[in-house]
């Protein structure tokens, strides 16, 4: 019971964590991810970039990075997701789609809050990445979990 718990709190606190970076204006987010960015490129280079260089790598990076973190937190959510529901049912085709239609429902619901958000908007192709990144989560969840079954199944 109390590992059903922990899970369900574990998906509670994610969804929120992809909600306040949803919450975040348009400003805000872009000063996070041009932030990372910038950090990132400065950490490997090993060295400050003067400002030409932060605009030429912050223009380069800024789509695959963001993109990145749709893929990465909707991975996170499917797994989290899938993870939930085998502690009540056999993971089977069915509990995988139910898993992804779930996660498609939130990055619906997130996107739509986004345009709510002063300088924010809501794509659908946002909501088809995260439905893409939340499927590979699943995935790869069910693959193991299909794996670890057959192994149990030989001993």
């Amino acid at each position: 019971m109390i590992k059903k718990i922990i899970k369900f709190i574990l998906i509670i606190f994610w969804m929120g964590l992809i909600f306040s970076f949803s919450n975040d204006s348009g400003k805000v987010s872009t000063g996070k991810s041009d932030g990372l960015i910038i950090r990132v490129v400065e950490t490997i280079m090993g060295r400050e970039l003067n400002d030409n260089e932060k605009e030429k790598w912050i223009d380069y990076l800024v789509i695959p990075v963001r993109k990145g973190a749709h893929l990465f937190v909707y991975l996170i959510l499917g797994l989290l997701i899938i993870s939930f529901l085998k502690e009540f049912m056999v993971v089977n085709y069915k509990v995988l789609l139910l898993a992804i239609f779930i996660s498609f429902l939130y990055a619906c619901s997130d996107e739509i809050h986004q345009m709510l958000v002063p300088g924010r908007s809501g794509q659908i192709k946002d909501v088809l990445l995260d439905t893409i990144g939340s499927s590979i989560g699943c995935f790869v969840y069910y693959f193991i979990n299909k794996k670890k079954m057959i192994v149990t199944d030989k001993i």
